[in-house]
């Protein structure tokens, strides 16, 4: 990434690469032609003018025959997450796009540096309403993540990141969607996995350690106390 915020670059789209995914957003906003993209299974396409949002991990393709040019911003910055996957304000979005691809052609312009900050606030949608705009919380994808990674003391910031989401933002919509505490979600899948050992005939002692019991005996208490949700 040139920046915290983002890389930007001008791309130039013809055959399709095969399908292939990043650890990180990509934005791609279509200046000239016409890009048939496919993602997670899903066609669309992005003419000039037109714009959308690739989420980490989420599998694309893509195909330009007679050729398509886009300003490409590929970024980790959270604030992606609760944008909508096509810009909002769509005008003020394309208007930027253009400016950024003269300025990127100059190597002491702002625009890497600015850029990327503008695209998002040109693409989420202003106020509250963004917030009824963000992009679902993949469960099963989470709790496939947690399980591998429950000998370790998590904490909520590290399971938000996983769905770039901030700890208190997390911590709500863990609230809203499960009804429960992100501590009582991470509870849940700990003992839920090691009722799952147990009955597989794994020991006490390997089931906590995996777990991320300090002791077979901890784990043995929480396991009588515990009520699942």
């Amino acid at each position: 990434m040139a920046t915290p915020q983002g890389s930007l670059s001008l791309r130039q789209y013809g055959a399709s690469p095969g399908s292939h995914a990043h650890a990180h957003f990509q934005v791609l906003l279509g200046l000239d032609g016409v890009l048939e993209l496919e993602v997670q299974g899903r066609g669309q396409r992005i003419g000039a003018g037109q714009g959308c949002v690739i989420a980490p991990s989420e599998r694309h393709d893509f195909e330009a025959r007679s050729g398509s040019r886009c300003l490409v911003l590929d970024t980790a910055q959270p604030g992606w997450a609760h944008c909508p996957p096509h810009p909002a304000q769509a005008a003020q979005a394309v208007a930027l796009a253009h400016y950024l691809a003269q300025a990127l052609q100059h190597p002491d312009s702002l625009a890497q540096h600015y850029g990327p900050l503008l695209l998002l606030d040109a693409w989420r949608i202003p106020g509250p309403a963004s917030r009824r705009r963000e992009r679902p919380i993949d469960w099963n994808q989470l709790t496939h993540w947690t399980r591998q990674h429950l000998h370790e003391a998590l904490s909520v910031a590290q399971i938000a990141q996983q769905v770039f989401l901030s700890p208190s933002r997390f911590a709500e919509r863990c609230r809203d969607e499960t009804g429960l505490s992100v501590m009582q979600w991470l509870r849940n899948q700990r003992l839920t996995l090691a009722m799952q050992l147990r009955d597989g005939g794994l020991s006490v002692a390997e089931t906590a350690r995996r777990c991320g019991y300090l002791s077979p005996s901890a784990l043995t208490a929480a396991l009588r106390r515990w009520r699942p949700h």
